[in-house]
């Protein structure tokens, strides 16, 4: 009996891969990692838990798999943002928030998923294999946060941002925009348009915020 795989054969399968993913990001979503079961997502899609199996050898596994495809997707849509090169960084630096914001709302179950993050649900329970993946998955997200970081310094050393330090300022900067996993959700009768505001709203607030900075009164 041959043993099933370790990682999603997009080649083979991909529409099939592709609603098993969806469907356990919106159970992980809606559940939790711990109340979600390989059996439940079956039986979302009308399949077997062997279908599952097929792909995917464990809950773990799905989990990776289902934060791989948000950070892929989410590198696909900023990178090649962050590579127009006659665009000033800081204007950049916008439309790159500005995309991941419509990528949180657009893509609600899975950047809620990423938001859970990897090592709150997984770590202590993978094993070898597992970690070797999980590792993987982290440095994509690593990737992701340092286009971010280096639109930043790029807009400093340019002048069109004050001195600060990127990789603390990146930190605000996906919080503020993350936090929109919290309290967005779709209402009927929305439009692209109504989406386009608040992703606008949302990068003018953070670049806004790199760009202003507050110093208090030390004598206050």
């Amino acid at each position: 009996m041959s043993k099933p795989s370790t990682a999603a054969p997009s080649r083979e399968a991909p529409s099939r891969v592709s609603e098993i993913l969806d469907a356990a990001a919106d159970a992980f979503n809606q559940q939790g990692y711990d109340a979600t079961s390989l059996d439940y997502i079956g039986d979302v899609l009308g399949v077997t838990k062997g279908s599952i199996y097929y792909h995917y050898r464990s809950k773990a596994d799905l989990f990776v798999a289902v934060y791989r495809r948000v950070m892929e997707m989410n590198i696909e849509t900023v990178e090649p943002i962050a590579a127009q090169k006659n665009v000033p960084a800081v204007e950049r630096l916008y439309r790159m928030a500005h995309a991941h914001s419509l990528q949180v709302m657009k893509h609600l179950s899975y950047q809620r998923v990423a938001v859970q993050g990897l090592e709150a649900q997984l770590m202590g329970r993978v094993n070898e294999e597992q970690r070797a993946r999980l590792n993987d998955v982290i440095q994509l997200r690593d990737r992701y946060e340092k286009l971010f970081v280096r639109m930043i310094t790029q807009a400093v050393e340019a002048g069109d941002l004050p001195q600060q330090n990127p990789r603390l300022a990146v930190k605000p900067l996906f919080g503020a925009i993350n936090w929109t996993t919290m309290w967005y959700q779709p209402r009927p009768g929305e439009t692209a348009e109504d989406r386009e505001r608040i992703a606008t709203h949302l990068a003018s607030f953070v670049v806004g915020g790199l760009r202003q900075p507050f110093h208090p009164d030390p004598a206050g």
